[in-house]
């Protein structure tokens, strides 16, 4: 209904948005394109609360009481696994995507916190592993940039099936990002739209999942943890063939996930959101043994303390953070919001990730756009935030009476909405109840 007229009222089923894309679509003949990620309106982890301790549990004093974040990630069958200060991770964003200066940013962030970042698609630059203590190298399906001596260079290989905001889908890189240095890394024509592929190219299934691990495996001297990365869909499945196929790490991506560039049908409409997809890879580890012999990083989504104690308390070892780290170096920053506005955008609301164009220099490979971003200052801002995420982590984890954020279980929560309680397993608040458990 309009404020201005009351007696006019808007479509449910044909909004103004909607609308909007369908004249979009009528005039151009093309789909919608966009970065970011999904902005529909779903089950979250804010729909689940702690359960804090008083009378029938015990609390950690703050501050005086010890409660640990160390993870060590990858101690399978690698002989040099991953130990972190804390279980808070940056996940894979390519240079190309991504400005060197936002590479470098975010490797400088990452090692003050004591954690680990990853390289994306396109391959490893010089300033992102100069700057980086702990850094994962991304296998992907392009085999853009891929070079055995920076898989050597690497501490850990990331092999990515899927991505949370596009299974089943390959990424997107449009000319005007791809640059000369970026055309030389990935070996493609500069200006030239490059789109990379959806599966990759000398395998078809699980077993030869397997046969790769294991080439791995040898060109790195069994040394680097060998993660397996999968879009939120069939995670139960996906899950249990990666850890048949012998990943050390197993990396869930739920819809919330962002992405460079890709459809938008695709953003909002492909995968399930984060809550489930927790729940379902912890039921298929238990289910083979492995739970916490074989790690569970969990990404898509994640912006707080609160919701990596939440993920960990439904099981996962480590979570790992994209859109939020690009946020804390300053994107969708209102200090930029008349470039914002200049681009037909506004800060808080930019989503052409794709355009190359972005006013706060990040993910740009405009020379003089890049030269906003100060890879010192912007490494500090990521350190801040990862440590706020980590005191909160502790803080929540302190007020459930555990010595380590490990330790929270689902046991710790509750739900505040049917669908979150049925998604995660744990009871509807106020009752024992768990929809679908039971028969019921």
């Amino acid at each position: 209904m309009s404020k201005d007229n009351p007696t006019l009222i808007e479509s449910a089923t044909f909004p103004r948005h909607v609308i909007a894309e369908i004249q979009r679509a009528a005039k151009t003949g093309i789909y919608d394109i966009r970065g970011f990620g999904a902005k529909r309106e779903i089950p979250t982890f804010d729909d689940l609360v702690f359960l804090g301790a008083s009378t029938s549990r015990y609390p950690l004093e703050g501050y005086r009481e010890k409660c640990t974040t160390e993870v060590v990630l990858g101690n399978r069958f690698a002989k040099k696994p991953i130990h972190l200060k804390t279980p808070i991770t940056i996940a894979g964003m390519s240079f190309g995507s991504l400005s060197a200066q936002a590479k470098e940013s975010l490797g400088r962030g990452a090692t003050i916190a004591g954690t680990s970042t990853t390289t994306g698609d396109g391959g490893m630059t010089p300033e992102e592993r100069g700057h980086s203590k702990t850094l994962v190298y991304q296998y992907l399906p392009s085999r853009y940039g891929m070079n055995p001596d920076d898989l050597r260079r690497a501490d850990a290989i990331e092999i990515v099936l899927g991505q949370g905001a596009k299974p089943g889908g390959g990424g997107m890189l449009l000319g005007q990002k791809i640059s000369p240095r970026v055309a030389q890394m990935r070996n493609l024509p500069e200006g030239i739209d490059q789109r990379s592929a959806c599966r990759h190219p000398d395998w078809t299934g699980p077993d030869d999942l397997e046969i790769k691990i294991q080439e791995l495996r040898e060109i790195t001297n069994w040394e680097k943890p060998i993660y397996v990365k999968v879009g939120a869909t069939r995670v139960f499945y996906d899950v249990t063939l990666a850890v048949k196929a012998g990943a050390d790490v197993v990396v869930v991506d739920g819809m919330q996930g962002g992405t460079a560039a890709t459809q938008d049908v695709f953003i909002e409409h492909v995968g399930i959101p984060t809550l489930p997809a927790v729940r379902m890879a912890v039921e298929a580890l238990q289910e083979m043994d492995m739970h916490r012999k074989v790690q569970l990083i969990v990404s898509g989504g994640i912006r707080s303390g609160a919701d990596v104690a939440k993920a960990l308390a439904l099981g996962a070892d480590a979570v790992a953070i994209g859109t939020a780290a690009l946020i804390a170096l300053g994107d969708q920053s209102p200090e930029f919001d008349e470039d914002y506005k200049a681009i037909g955008s506004a800060a808080g609301f930019w989503d052409d990730y794709q355009q190359g164009n972005d006013p706060a220099g990040i993910t740009t490979q405009d020379p003089e756009l890049a030269k906003r971003l100060d890879p010192k200052l912007g490494g500090r801002r990521l350190a801040n935030y990862l440590n706020v995420l980590t005191l909160e982590l502790q803080t929540l984890a302190r007020a459930c009476g555990k010595s380590h954020v490990h330790n929270l279980e689902p046991e710790d929560m509750v739900a505040l909405t049917m669908e979150a309680a049925a998604m995660a397993g744990v009871p509807l608040a106020g009752t024992g109840w768990i929809p679908g458990k039971n028969g019921v």
